[in-house]
């Protein structure tokens, strides 16, 4: 129990596991957590004359379930194991912590997930003064333990939120006791990570750079392109690198070279397009299902899952480095054999990244390494399927793209995946002891233990045979049992053959047992055989874990090249089985979009059934005004151009007859009503922060997809800031907008504005009945016919019919006052439009703007007390008919 307390004491925020023989115990304060998370049963110890302690413990053969369920709670468990045998231990067994595992930092693979990384990510504040005006930057190191990567990226505080949403970290470290509010906002976008808090100086930039220099064996950090600008990158990295090798005692020499990643070569995806797109993540509850990533997800191994996932949420920039994946894909969609027979050969290969990283760390299983072995074993097939491609594609003038430079230096592995599958039976067992591990006819003494252990019963047999030749004892036997071993048993009326050499063991009441110098010697070769096979296959094991360890960069190197390969070829062939089409990238400002589809819908329903739609966004139609009906299609519209723009600059083909698109810089696509309870905002201050968002993030090169903004508020103060919302992105920002909306009232933007075009989704009536034509066509909507939707979506028959006479009755009061103000010429239509920058507009004396102050007015007496009167109403809490009967009175008043 000291032993115990010594080591928590230096692991206090973590359930120590403490190894005893078959089992890892908990004491005190562990155990009470551990029986309430996971069930355990709780009981006491007297350990040694002290105090009863609590107490609970599970066998270490079932430890990965218990670790799983603890860590996915969001536990630390330190694992403290027996590091000497206990057979060889003079006094106390000897005993280290040999890992901490967290959710951010485990190897296990019934703690990960395969189709996605598993990141910790550090995060600290800096200063770029690389600049003119110095402005705040954040530095974030993000590693994933099971397979050795690690990258740096340097953000502003704008695309913080982007990034971290990105890397999605399970873990977060930072500076304890900071107050930085900018900082907290950026880190608001991440969900259920366990934050740890580390001191201020283990994030000091120059005590990082020494932390780098060593870990990887450089004399600066030059050649990863980092520079003086770049030190909470740096710190960040350092107190990242710190932690780990403390969960790590035993190091982490599988820990890739940094990619650093600045901006300018991704577009930053803000949490609402990635939600509204449901790019990966689901609307209803996040599961995969009914996303992009399901659609496109045809990948063959784990790698290539979790960088078709990567590149999703990392649209790129370069529109050289776009064309470079579009070609490859084009190849591949141009060779359907050739695709086939390349899929076939990564049908193959396993999880060879972190296959690799559990060999470099020492933790590789013998099923784990032969499964190294096997999945190198088919390198060789996947070049050859590649290279037939690209051969065909040569010969039809088409380069390769991204494809060819998969081939450049490539690496089989070929002699390490010869030493695996030659040295390992071809099914391993998972544990060394439980079945033979090295193949035969790779170590003679192997060889010669195991004919020892597997002869023995023959061996025996011709023992006793002997012995009754030499005694002349025909009923001699021999016989095993645990007290004695192998002894000879001879019965009473026979001892008077025994020969002198035979030592007597055990008197029966019939016979005596015996044993021989000889057989002794036999029964020890025979007993020990088993744990000297084990220790001899343990020794073989191990080195060969080593070895195959010993050249992580290369499989790291082969393990992007063949993700990179898969998600290539799972593009080309979702393109082809969808009939997408590859888009025309250009640096021009249009957009254009000919029978454009919605991938994820489309795959919901029969084919012939989606009613694909054109658009077109130029200069002088840059802002597309989207009415109709509910029902209709309006936001499966707008997140379908979201999608084809975001499949485009991932570098695969899209769904559409044709698209001809530019490189934005940013997408937002704000659609639908969500509140945020956690933050304390309602639906309409979502709705106004991410609004905001937009106008102050987007430039002339962006893509904005707006969906009823507004609506989370009175009628007239939604419209009033739509209509400004509109104006701002078509005079001050200029980008390309799309904005579906059912405010009539903002058609008249397209008489005012010179870049505002109408469309609406198109309707047909037949009788009672309304068809949804899911058509989009120019001009703008009348009518929401919400009534029919509520009817469509059950609602009771009474309560539909009172609906459509409150509605005859509105629509009757709303002509009227048109009528009413047409007459008396208050309301003329705006018929100038205008470009640019906002101008004040030229009313008629006796016109009312829609938004500018009515024209001053005599001053009169009875005009003064009735609009007092007026002001006096209190119409939120008026009913219909109370309005009714106050404007008659306001009415006659105003007569008399």
């Amino acid at each position: 129990m000291q032993q115990y307390r010594e080591i928590k004491a230096r692991h206090q925020d973590a359930i120590l596991f403490f190894r005893m023989g078959d089992f890892y115990e908990m004491f005190y304060e562990d155990a009470e957590v551990a029986s309430r998370a996971i069930g355990l049963t709780l009981t006491s110890r007297n350990n040694g004359g002290a105090a009863e302690v609590p107490l609970a413990g599970i066998p270490v053969k079932a430890a990965a379930e218990y670790l799983r369920r603890l860590v996915g709670q969001g536990y630390r468990v330190a694992i403290c194991e027996q590091v000497e045998d206990p057979k060889l231990a003079k006094g106390l067994v000897k005993r280290e912590v040999v890992e901490t595992i967290t959710p951010g930092a485990v190897f296990a693979d019934d703690l990960l997930d395969g189709s996605r990384a598993n990141y910790v990510c550090a995060v600290a504040m800096g200063r770029d003064t690389s600049r003119d005006a110095a402005r705040d930057q954040i530095g974030v190191a993000a590693a994933d333990l099971s397979t050795g990567e690690l990258r740096l990226f340097i953000v502003t505080l704008a695309d913080a939120p982007a990034v971290l949403a990105r890397l999605a970290p399970r873990e977060l470290l930072l500076v304890r006791n900071a107050t930085q509010p900018e900082l907290d906002a950026a880190l608001s976008v991440v969900d259920n990570a366990l934050v740890t808090h580390r001191e201020g100086w283990e994030f000091d930039a120059q005590l990082a750079a020494d932390e780098l220099t060593r870990q990887f064996d450089v004399r600066s950090l030059e050649g990863f392109g980092l520079g003086s600008d770049d030190r909470a990158a740096v710190g960040a990295a350092g107190a990242l690198l710190r932690y780990l090798r403390e969960l790590q005692p035993g190091g982490l020499p599988h820990l890739a070279r940094p990619l650093v990643e600045r901006p300018g070569g991704i577009m930053p995806l803000d949490e609402m397009t990635r939600r509204n797109l449901e790019l990966v993540e689901s609307l209803r509850g996040g599961e995969v299902a009914g996303t992009l990533l399901s659609v496109l997800d045809r990948t063959a191994t784990p790698m290539g899952q979790r960088l078709l996932r990567a590149w999703l949420l990392a649209p790129l920039l370069e529109r050289g480095a776009i064309e470079q994946r579009l070609d490859a894909v084009t190849v591949l969609v141009r060779d359907p054999v050739g695709r086939t027979a390349l899929r076939e050969a990564l049908d193959g290969v396993r999880d060879v990244e972190r296959l690799a990283s559990k060999a470099a760390a020492g933790r590789a299983t013998p099923r784990e390494l032969r499964a190294l072995g096997d999945s190198l074993a088919r390198l060789p097939q996947v070049a050859k399927a590649v290279r037939d491609v690209l051969s065909h594609a040569n010969q039809g003038g088409s380069q390769g793209g991204e494809l060819a430079h998969m081939l450049q230096h490539w690496d089989d592995g070929a002699d390490c995946a010869a030493k695996l599958t030659h040295m390992l039976v071809a099914r391993p067992p998972l544990m060394i002891g439980d079945e033979d591990t090295i193949a035969p006819g790779v170590d003679a003494d192997l060889d010669e233990l195991r004919a020892l252990r597997d002869g023995g019963k023959d061996a025996i047999a011709t023992i006793q045979q002997q012995e009754r030749a030499r005694t002349g004892i025909a009923s001699l036997k021999v016989g095993f049992n645990k007290v004695f071993g192998y002894f000879l048993e001879i019965s009473n009326a026979n001892k008077h053959l025994v020969p002198d050499d035979y030592q007597r063991r055990q008197t029966l009441t019939g016979a005596e047992r015996y044993v021989t110098p000889a057989l002794k010697e036999y029964e020890e070769k025979v007993l020990s055989a088993a744990d000297r096979i084990e220790t001899r296959e343990r020794e073989l094991f191990e080195a060969l874990r080593r070895d195959a360890g010993a050249a992580i960069a290369r499989w790291q190197v082969v393990a992007r090249r063949v993700a990179t390969i898969d998600v290539l070829s799972s593009f080309a062939d979702v393109a082809e089985r969808e009939q997408y089409v590859r888009p025309e990238l250009h640096d021009d400002y249009d957009m254009e979009i000919v029978a454009g589809r919605h991938p994820v819908v489309e795959r919901m329903m029969a084919r012939e059934k989606f009613i694909p739609n054109d658009l077109l966004l130029t200069s002088d139609a840059q802002l597309i005004v989207l009415t109709g009906p509910n029902m209709a299609g309006k936001s499966t519209i707008l997140r379908q151009v979201g999608l084809i723009q975001l499949l485009a600059q991932v570098g695969a083909y899209v769904p559409a007859r044709r698209a001809r698109l530019p490189i934005v810089d940013r997408l937002f696509t704000r659609v639908g009503a969500s509140d945020n309870l956690v933050r304390g905002q309602s639906t309409f201050m979502v709705e106004m922060s991410e609004t905001s968002a937009i106008l102050h993030t987007a430039t002339k090169r962006s893509l904005v997809l707006l969906d009823e903004i507004g609506r989370g508020t009175s009628t007239y103060d939604g419209v009033s800031i739509a209509w400004s919302v509109s104006e701002h992105l078509h005079d001050a920002i200029g980008c390309k907008t799309v904005f579906a909306t059912h405010y009539h009232e903002l058609t008249q933007l397209e008489n005012e504005l010179a870049g505002v075009k109408n469309f609406t989704v198109a309707v047909r009536e037949v009788g009672d009945q309304v068809l949804f034509l899911h058509k989009l066509i120019p001009g703008g909507a009348d009518r929401s016919y919400g009534i029919e939707v509520g009817r469509l979506a059950g609602l009771p028959a009474p309560v539909i019919t009172r609906a459509k006479e409150v509605l005859a009755l509105l629509e009757g009061e709303g002509e009227q006052m048109a009528a009413r103000l047409t007459a008396d010429g208050m309301q003329a239509p705006l018929s100038t439009k205008r470009r640019g920058p906002r101008m004040k507009h030229q009313l008629h004396a006796d016109q009312l703007g829609f938004f500018g102050e009515a024209p001053a007015a005599p001053v009169d007496a009875s005009a003064t007390r009735l609009k007092a009167a007026v002001s006096a109403l209190d119409t939120d809490s008026m009913t219909p008919l109370e309005a009714l009967t106050t404007l008659a009175a306001l009415k006659r008043g105003a007569e008399e």
